[in-house]
């Protein structure tokens, strides 16, 4: 069964990409004057921080769908960060993740940034963040199989 977010007539939840796959939606936030640069955009940093939470989000959303154990995970990578456009205070932006790639114990996932700007969709940013599950071993973190211990392929 799918679910949907209905925002202005659109689905939004779970959307297929030109590409085939399915993109799901992490977050959506609307952007604060409390976030701005001096230059009255948001910083990008903020955006970063944004990703960081979708791709978790994303991450554990695949994990959930495989039927893999829920393990603690740590972002170990965040790769082709391209800022398009600037976003401005009052953007709604969706924060889509779809996954790339999954390894023994990491997982790829695409983060999209799009901004609803008045109605216009403005794709702003993107990046792929890569975690890796751990567990906690006399303080050190060691990587786990992502499938489980159980599951190697």
């Amino acid at each position: 069964m799918s679910r949907a977010l209905i925002y202005n007539g659109r689905m939004d939840l779970c959307k297929t990409t030109s590409l085939g796959g399915d993109r799901f939606l992490a977050i959506k936030v609307v952007m604060m004057p409390a976030d701005t640069n001096p230059h009255g955009t948001i910083f990008g940093g903020v955006l970063l921080s944004h990703i960081d939470l979708a791709g978790s989000v994303s991450a554990q959303h695949e994990i959930h769908q495989a039927k893999w154990p829920r393990q603690q995970m740590v972002l170990v990578g965040m790769d082709r960060v391209e800022f398009h456009r600037p976003v401005l205070v009052g953007d709604i932006v969706s924060f889509w993740g779809s996954l790339k790639r999954v390894g023994r114990t990491s997982i790829t996932i695409h983060v999209d940034v799009e901004a609803d700007r008045k109605g216009e969709l403005v794709h702003v940013t993107e990046a792929e963040v890569t975690y890796v599950t751990v567990e906690l071993v006399d303080g050190v973190r060691l990587p786990v199989p992502i499938r489980g211990q159980n599951q190697q392929h």
